[in-house]
């Protein structure tokens, strides 16, 4: 089984890297196990910690999370493809590469653009800087 990293947040364009994925795993002779990842960046709002407790951020991150992976979920959740969910906190490039190397996938399938504001000529910033960390075959979806 190859397990492919899907990395989402909630754009369109995430949501065509899963049905890329689906699409893959149908022509595939092999069978494909899709790891679908959100990543909330960590807060940093000063000393937040001192008057919200970490608890109550990981409940924070946690329902952002679950906003993001609502409709891949919908299509997963309806295919044959074998697929597991996480929702990572920390720099977004950086977790979803180590996500990656840590569970053994074989390739990661993202959007070009993602919900950020901040955008980059030709590719979105999380996207050009995975590309530059990583030695994992990168798969882009418009």
């Amino acid at each position: 089984m190859i397990k492919i990293l899907v990395a989402v947040d909630g754009s369109e364009n995430s949501n065509r890297a899963v049905d890329y994925v689906l699409r893959l795993a149908q022509i595939s002779c092999v069978l494909l196990e899709a790891h679908v990842l959100n990543v909330q960046s960590p807060v940093t709002f000063g000393d937040i910690k001192k008057f919200v407790g970490q608890e109550a951020l990981n409940a924070y991150y946690h329902d952002e999370g679950a906003k993001a992976l609502v409709s891949v979920r919908q299509q997963l959740d309806k295919s044959p493809v074998a697929h597991t969910y996480h929702i990572g906190i920390g720099q977004v490039p950086e977790t979803i590469v180590d996500y990656a190397r840590e569970h053994g996938c074989a390739q990661i399938v993202m959007g070009t653009r993602g919900l950020s504001s901040v955008s980059s000529l030709l590719l979105g910033s999380v996207a050009s800087k995975v590309l530059h960390l990583t030695d994992i075959p990168v798969t882009f979806v418009k």
